[in-house]
């Protein structure tokens, strides 16, 4: 019944609208002197909505005073953007599955996530890129050219009613220039003031003219960036405390503590770092992270593009396109390197500290285990165990082309402005891991002597204890230890593999819309809008066979610290939608809109929004809008297989987990997973509210407050605990040891299934005691005390490794905040001085821990700051600008909590700790200096970001030692450009 009254109210509103639309037609046209313009919001045209919307329009002045060189860097500049984890950019990537793709970058409202935030070229939709951040497909803003921008409208409230899926949190969209006259070109370059060199430049040209009876426009940019590591900036090596160490040092190893007699991590006797002293009271070789972080990754941009507009009679034909490609490339730390299982300590060769002089070989060796090994090959061998990371980081290079074409006929008729287009997207991607990445086959063999030159592993004949290759013997063995000697390296090197990861996103789409005068209500026209659209989306993302977890290798990636996963699926959607605006009086407005969508995959959905807009006078506006608004389950959440990444249990949740999995003390606990689409997901849903006013006292002056609220539900996850109460009573998701292939649940240890309860079931029977076995199975495998009664808090089962769980619909989340806008320009002889102070407050924001029933207030806390706001002055004339901003980002609290209890120690021996073992972070203030002057033809802009050259605030919760989400480690950065304008 639902699903009929809401296909019925979305088919009366068009119904109804289009009938009067035909009777408008029917009237004698008048001319038009007023150009008639979209905005972003609405479909409806020669409506006055300003002020009646909370929008924010970056223009092009503003775009240039920016000094951005890419619409990450600009859209980093708005408050809305600002704030919690959910826009990143190239500081986020890196050369693993989850990270964000290289060079890429995604813009998010109000922290909500970029899959929450609708991203519209000219009020249509672009390709989301092919390699998804996590399972959330998101559209790459780096790949629209900044050059191109005529300005950004950005509605920061739900929008569903109007766009259909995606606009959660609002909308972003970006407008091209289309109507320029003229040529010019511009040259940009940008550097740090460190002697370091960030550097960045750009060039582009733009031209406009008549051409064949119609107006074409031309553009064409470049961009390049240089790499920038952690390195350089002395200070962030500095921050890491000294025990945020990892046991993995590269290239050297330490001996594992399972092979030493004393139970103890021994460094290697040529560790190339300073030894430190571990809470065990080992003295190991260590390794932090700061060495291989890439804080900006080297970026190569070309971009081109045209827009062509000619009048056919009464109709208009605009076609845009644009191309563009990049290049970057993307590090990550050197791979761990684990047994061939991927359990910790691998072992190497006895004879492998053979190459120390005796004085320091024969200590180590005789206070070292020398234990039996089974190799590739299925040799046994006797060696020791040793704790390594290698030398190389993990290097991918990524190349992205991205192409857009929209082509469509406008025009009026009958006082009905019409349009109707089609429009195709495309994103190409390509990755190529180029260093850094070793098949864990290939490396065990190499170890043991069993690698052959051609790169495959030796066969072994039991009968003859002889090893066979195709072609010659085996080679040497590898020595993990033995650094600097080139027949070793070459070695390591027959064991590197080069994965690939190919990648397509396609739109395709047609629109159509009408807008126009409906009838006469108190002596005023209500107006309309209606419009249908029509979509096809395609997702393909496929990793080469060696970077995917698959079950016939129990699950293990064949290369080490490295995995991508199979992604393919497609959807197609229809909708349609309607909108009214009813001057309900001369003071107070109404807006109706409402938009049916229909998908072949997870089925219809209808949402409705109201605004009124009242003006008591000419000087304010008081606003008010509902809506509801849905995000359609991405397509790599739909189509993803198996993906890598860990879940949580959470044992609190449910008394029985608490007792069969934690031994009744409670707990979080996190696991490697393995994560599946689910082609039966539902959409996630929002309800939003946003309530407030517009004042202008004066002419020169503007503020503007809204309150707003997100209630966004059914956000798509894995729920590990859900999925272990289901399986205390569903056999089905019960597995000793793997998983099988196709199946979903949870992996107990492998043993598990050789215990049965008093009925004689096993773990894997509906209706087993599932006490009875874990009692049985704890006895046997629990740390016992004294009387042989099993230690509390061991009286549970083990799980095993890479559960597979199927992405759900159990998140949560509710956003409240504040937006505020002030602005008063003073009018001077030949001058004007602006003052603009802006910026929100996020009252709450409550979300639910991924996987867990838990909710948390992240407002003030981890990298989401409570308060984000600009505040600037500037004085223009004709002939040149000045002006300073304070870019200011609120305190929050630093994430104690996710350190190691090594580093807690020593975080409260420095003090640094307040009485409740907690600190926070400070709030940062910048000041960007921005002038420009112009002469008739040409002119020159210059933007000095972080004048006094700041330091980020110290973040010990971030392994950077600072947060690169709301600050960054740049410093004093300098950007100017030249623009020259031809006849």
């Amino acid at each position: 019944m639902m699903k009929l009254t809401q296909i019925a109210s979305a088919v009366a509103l068009c119904v109804g609208v289009l009938p009067a639309a035909v009777m408008a037609q029917a009237q004698t046209a008048e001319e038009q002197s007023v150009e008639v313009i979209d905005v972003t919001g609405t479909y409806i045209k020669g409506v006055d909505l300003e002020g009646a919307q909370p929008l924010t329009i970056l223009d092009a002045e503003s775009i240039s005073r920016s000094g951005a060189s890419t619409l990450a860097e600009l859209m980093s500049t708005v408050s809305q953007t600002r704030g919690g984890t959910s826009s990143f950019d190239t500081a986020q990537s890196g050369a693993t599955s989850t990270s964000t793709p290289a060079g890429q970058a995604a813009a998010s409202l109000r922290g909500m996530g970029p899959a929450s935030t609708l991203t519209l070229i000219n009020g249509r939709r672009i390709a989301a890129s092919s390699f998804a951040a996590g399972t959330q497909n998101f559209v790459d803003i780096n790949s629209i050219p900044l050059a191109a921008i005529e300005r950004v409208e950005i509605l920061a409230t739900g929008a569903s009613a109007t766009y259909g899926a995606d606009a959660v949190a609002g909308v972003i969209n970006y407008i091209l220039k289309d109507d320029y006259d003229g040529a010019e070109i511009n040259l940009s370059y940008g550097n740090s003031t460190a002697s370091s060199d960030e550097g960045k430049w750009s060039i582009n040209a733009l031209w406009g003219g008549e051409v064949a009876d119609g107006h074409l426009m031309l553009f064409a940019d470049y961009f390049d960036r240089n790499a920038f590591k952690a390195t350089d900036r002395a200070y962030l090596p500095g921050r890491t405390l000294v025990n945020s160490y990892s046991y993995l040092p590269a290239g050297t190893p330490n001996i594992y503590y399972y092979s030493d007699r004393d139970g103890l991590e021994r460094p290697s006797p040529d560790c190339q770092s300073p030894l430190v002293e571990t809470e065990y009271g080992e003295t190991i070789c260590p390794y932090y992270g700061y060495q291989h972080d890439y804080l900006q990754t080297p970026t190569e941009n070309l971009s081109a593009g045209l827009s062509y507009t000619r009048d056919i009679g009464d109709i208009t034909w605009q076609t845009d396109l644009f191309y563009s490609t990049s290049d970057a490339v993307a590090y990550s730390t050197p791979a761990p390197i684990n047994q061939i299982d991927d359990s910790e300590g691998p072992f190497t060769h006895e004879f492998s500290l053979d190459i120390y002089p005796a004085e320091i070989r024969d200590p180590l060796l005789d206070n070292l285990y020398i234990d039996p090994f089974t190799t590739p090959a299925g040799r046994t061998l006797y060696g020791f165990q040793f704790d390594a990371r290698f030398a190389t980081p993990r290097t991918v290079e990524i190349e992205t082309d991205n192409v857009r074409l929209v082509t469509g006929l406008s025009g009026v008729y009958r006082d009905w402005d019409w349009q109707t287009a089609i429009t195709l997207s495309r994103s190409e991607s390509s990755q190529r891991a180029t260093q850094g990445i070793y098949n864990r086959y290939k490396y065990h063999a190499a170890i043991a002597g069993e690698l052959c030159a051609d790169g495959s592993i030796a066969d072994y004949n039991t009968t003859t204890d002889a090893l066979t290759c195709n072609s010659g013997d085996p080679l040497a063995m590898y020595n993990p230890f033995l650094q600097g000697d080139a027949q070793n390296d070459a070695l390591l090197a027959l064991t590197q593999e080069v994965p690939t990861r190919e990648g397509e996103s396609t739109v395709y789409g047609w629109d159509i819309r009408a807008s126009g005068d409906w009838f006469e209500f108190n002596g005023e026209m209500v107006k309309a809008a209606v419009g249908a659209e029509v979509r096809r989306e395609e997702i393909t993302d496929v990793p080469s066979l060696n970077a995917r977890a698959r079950f016939e290798n129990d699950y293990l990636v064949d290369v080490f610290g490295f995995g991508s996963s199979l992604s393919e699926a497609k959807r197609q959607q229809w909708g349609v939608f309607g909108e009214v605006f009813v001057p309900l009086s001369d003071q107070l407005q109404l807006q109706l809109a409402g938009r049916y969508d229909d998908y072949d995959d997870f089925g219809d959905t209808f949402n409705p929004k109201v605004a009124l807009t009242y003006r008591p006078s000419d000087d304010l506006v008081l606003r008010a809008s509902w809506a509801t608004s849905f995000r359609a389950p991405s397509l790599t959440q739909a189509g993803v297989q198996l993906r890598t990444t860990t879940a949580s249990y959470d044992c609190t949740s449910d008394q029985t987990i608490n007792d069969l999995f934690c031994g009744g003390s409670g707990g979080v606990f996190g696991n490697n997973v393995l994560e599946l689409g689910n082609p039966a997901l539902k959409p996630e849903e929002s309800e939003s509210i946003s309530v407030g006013f517009g004042y202008s006292p004066t002419k020169n002056t503007t503020i503007t407050v809204d309150y707003w609220a997100f209630d966004h539900d059914d956000i798509v996850d894995t729920d590990m605990t859900a999925v272990m109460i289901r399986a205390l009573d569903d056999a089905s998701l019960r597995h000793c040891g793997l998983v099988p292939e196709g199946a979903l649940g949870i992996s107990f240890d492998e043993a598990t299934c050789d215990y049965t309860d008093a009925n004689g079931l096993t773990l894997l029977d509906d209706g087993v005691n599932l006490v009875e076995i874990r009692d049985q199975y704890a006895l046997d495998y629990g740390r016992l005390d004294d009387d042989g009664n099993v230690e509390a808090g061991d009286n549970r089962f083990d799980l095993y490794r890479d559960h597979v769980l199927q992405l759900e619909n159990p998140g949560q989340q509710e956003v409240r905040g504040i937006d505020y806008h002030l602005e008063h320009r003073f009018e001077l002889a030949a001058s004007d001085l602006t003052l603009t102070l802006s910026g929100t407050h996020y009252v709450s924001f409550e979300r639910n821990v991924p996987g867990l029933n838990e909710i948390e207030e992240l407002a003030g806390q981890f990298r989401y700051p409570k308060d984000i706001a600009n505040a600037s002055v500037f004085w223009d004339t004709d002939d040149y600008y000045v002006g300073l901003t304070a870019l200011y980002t609120s305190g929050y609290a630093d994430e104690i909590d996710r350190l190691r209890g090594r580093e807690f120690d020593e975080l409260d021996a420095m003090g640094a700790l307040d009485s409740d073992g907690q600190r926070d972070v400070s709030s940062w203030t910048t000041l960007r200096a921005s002038a420009g002057y112009f002469w008739d033809k040409a002119a020159v802009r210059v933007t000095i970001d972080n004048l006094l050259d700041r330091d980020p605030p110290l973040v010990y919760g971030s392994a950077r030692g600072f947060d690169a989400y709301n600050h960054d480690a740049n410093g004093t950065y300098v950007s100017a450009t030249f623009t020259y304008s031809f006849e």
